[in-house]
């Protein structure tokens, strides 16, 4: 593989890792907030984030190469409302999926034909993570304050199996 994708799946592999902690801190304040389906929606999707940066964790061991794990930053911690954790998660969302095509963008400049199949997976996640996000955002945009609707949608958002 050419350095500059190894070093790229490297950056990546980083970046899958920060949105599981961002997951994580997310998770924490619905928690903290009485939205345990909510925080285990979250924590669910920490983990899945953990696969992914594992999937590519083993496609560069797989390929010879060397994984470099980078500093993660600390997420934020903050957040004001179930409505603005999910405004967060589409936003997130969104910007791996930019990430996500812009590795397989040079995974094609390098010719690498491997990762650009292995990486193709990943573009199809991405799609079915922001409908994922976008509908639970719009879900909870039409809740009415005091309808007790928030505490059905927390309910099923705990349900989210593995």
């Amino acid at each position: 593989m050419e350095k500059e994708l190894v070093e790229a799946f490297n950056e990546q592999i980083k970046n899958e890792l920060y949105s599981a902690y961002l997951y994580l801190a997310m998770a924490a304040w619905a928690e903290s907030e009485n939205f345990p389906g909510t925080a285990h929606w979250l924590k669910e999707q920490a983990k899945e984030e953990v696969e992914h940066a594992m999937k590519m964790f083993d496609f560069l061991n797989d390929r010879g190469e060397k994984v470099l794990l980078h500093a993660i930053d600390r997420p934020g911690q903050d957040f004001s409302s179930v409505e603005d954790v999910f405004e967060n998660t589409l936003a997130h969302e969104q910007k791996v999926t930019g990430l996500i095509h812009r590795l397989y963008e040079l995974a094609g400049k390098h010719n690498d034909h491997a990762a650009e199949i292995f990486l193709q997976w990943f573009v199809s996640e991405q799609v079915e993570e922001e409908a994922t996000a976008s509908s639970i955002l719009e879900t909870v945009r039409q809740v009415k304050p005091g309808s007790g609707a928030l505490i059905v949608l927390d309910r099923q958002l705990g349900q989210r199996k593995s």
